[in-house]
């Protein structure tokens, strides 16, 4: 069993990730500055034995040497999230999201710890393909428009961890997320599906930016955080780059159609322009599909839970929560 450091751990993800480790036996260190993240979240593993809550900031540089220290693997999702987060505050983002890296892989290095890097479908930019895959060109928008910075930081973090597995032999893997959702996650930080759950149970209307005619891919938490935990124990993902997602599309409105019907509520659409909802500056990307066969030939499974159930879970876990 390994001793294992979570940053970001009381967040979304990571208190998901948080309860996968200990649930094999693990022992996890979580540390979360709680911007994103909530104590709630790890309500169901709170005075685990072999859990170790840690409140404090990744970019404290002493706090991140205390908590790296004695520690087998480090997981590395905090970070600057959410659309509209990024679009407000683009100088938090990059500072939230370099700087700790490169002085936690320096740590990495120096403990010989394995190392997972939580990296986004966002470092793809505007790529015009069909369908995304792991080498291909990253094409960023202008830097007068800031919603670019998370994607380029998050670049940046993944050019710093490969350039420490070449260099000191850093055993990193690198999983690019595409549009994971699931219970406790929330809709503050621009993400869709809570958003449109919270709005069809408060009767809507569920709000859609633009036309609609986004199309993405959504995959359960539960399945990505199964292939974070399978990838850093397979030794040939180290060193790579790997998408990890659903690779079923969908466009926004359908998801909104979805979202309104499985919670059985006659609720309208409203569409608005993303200059109401992001600002003048704000360019979007219209579709994002990953391919996902590089996690099927490591791993031998990709996520496969259908829309309607998840959208279920979503929709059952926010009536708990009202209830």
């Amino acid at each position: 069993m390994a001793r294992c450091l979570v940053t970001g751990g009381a967040g979304f993800i990571g208190s998901h990730l948080t309860e996968s480790l200990l649930a094999s036996g693990h022992e996890v260190v979580v540390l979360d500055n709680l911007s994103t993240g909530a104590p709630d979240n790890l309500k169901g593993v709170r005075g685990h034995s072999k859990l170790e809550i840690r409140i404090g900031s990744i970019t404290d540089p002493v706090l991140l040497a205390e908590v790296s220290r004695g520690v087998d693997r480090i997981y590395h999702l905090a970070a600057a999230v959410g659309v509209k987060l990024v679009a407000d505050d683009p100088v938090r983002t990059i500072e939230t999201n370099i700087y700790p890296t490169e002085l936690l892989l320096r740590l990495a290095v120096q403990g010989k710890t394995r190392f997972f890097l939580a990296s986004t479908s966002e470092v793809y930019g505007k790529n015009s393909k069909e369908v995304w895959t792991e080498d291909d060109d990253l094409q960023f928008g202008p830097t007068a428009r800031p919603r670019w910075a998370y994607g380029c930081s998050k670049a940046i973090d993944e050019f710093l961890a490969l350039a420490y597995h070449r260099k000191f032999g850093l055993e990193v893997v690198i999983g690019r997320f595409f549009n994971v959702v699931g219970p406790r996650q929330v809709g503050h930080y621009g993400m869709v599906v809570p958003r449109f759950v919270d709005q069809a149970l408060e009767g809507g209307p569920l709000i859609v930016y633009d036309d609609g005619e986004q199309v993405r891919c959504f995959a359960h938490v539960a399945e990505v955080v199964d292939a974070v935990a399978s990838l850093m124990e397979t030794p040939a993902a180290f060193g790579k780059v790997c998408n990890i997602g659903s690779d079923k599309p969908v466009s926004v409105r359908q998801l909104a159609e979805a979202v309104a019907e499985l919670a059985g509520k006659n609720v309208g659409l409203k569409y608005i322009p993303y200059t109401e909802a992001y600002g003048p500056d704000f360019e979007d990307v219209r579709r994002r599909v990953p391919d996902v066969s590089r996690l099927k030939e490591l791993l031998g499974r990709v996520p496969t839970m259908s829309l309607k159930a998840i959208l279920e879970d979503i929709i059952r876990h926010k009536r708990s929560q009202k209830h």
